[in-house]
């Protein structure tokens, strides 16, 4: 991790404790990145999978010197869209490779990094790498079309059988799929995804919970906070005051 002011800054923002269990994350790459795209804080296996030998051949440099130049295009085009709209993104299917390294697939989530005023100074980045034997090509696009359809159809009633229709397979191959990917079923990506957009809109946006609510597929305000209160711990107007 950084030294110093940036140390100290990263430590008031995630906490100290968080800073070191992320070291211990095995298959998992944690980084943050500045405002400028510069990379503040790595854990050993981001390091690992740049091809570098230690965090100060990683610190201070920015995406496109580390990974193949087009993957590294889309990091970065994620990064913008979680810093100008205070928005994170989650379950993120992309590729990851450093120049003359294997292809990996991987799960990322990307949350903005905020200081004591909300204001938004960084991005937070943690990807999970899938593994070998459940990352074929096939297996990773379809799931990405299906992420895809959630997002583009939240408002609607999407059911197991749309995904399978969308991702090209049988149900009960898009459970198995699913499952192994993203630890759960296509109703719990469904519901998962609605309410991780929800959150998204509660930080990064001033918009009321009726609207939320109605964009992420409930029918009225009260589903939606029971639903949110379930499975997040606190109201949504708590949960929107907090963060």
């Amino acid at each position: 991790m950084p030294d110093g002011p940036e140390l100290s800054a990263l430590a008031g923002a995630l906490g100290p404790a968080v800073l070191e269990l992320v070291d211990h994350l095995p298959g998992t790459m944690f980084c943050v990145k500045g405002a400028d795209g510069r990379y503040i804080a790595v854990n050993p296996t981001f390091v690992e999978r740049t091809n570098k030998r230690s965090r100060s051949e990683v610190l201070g440099r920015r995406a496109g010197e580390l990974f193949v130049a087009e993957l590294a295009d889309r990091y970065e085009e994620q990064d913008a869209r979680v810093h100008s709209s205070g928005r994170p993104l989650f379950n993120e299917l992309e590729l990851i490779r450093a120049p003359g390294g294997p292809f990996r697939w991987h799960v990322t989530a990307k949350v903005p990094l905020r200081d004591e005023d909300g204001r938004v100074t960084g991005v937070v980045s943690m990807s999970q790498d899938v593994g070998e034997g459940e990352a074929d090509d096939r297996t990773m696009t379809s799931l990405g079309a299906v992420v895809a359809h959630i997002r583009a159809h939240l408002g609607e009633n999407v059911t197991s059988q749309d995904l399978a229709r969308v991702a090209g397979c049988s149900v009960d191959t898009l459970e198995r799929r699913c499952r192994r990917v993203f630890g759960r079923s296509p109703g719990q990506l469904i519901l998962s995804t609605r309410i991780d957009v929800a959150r998204g809109l509660l930080t990064g946006s001033d918009m009321p919970l009726a609207q939320i609510a109605d964009l992420c597929g409930y029918a009225d305000q009260a589903g939606f906070s029971r639903t949110f209160t379930r499975l997040v711990g606190i109201p949504p107007g708590r949960y929107r005051k907090s963060v």
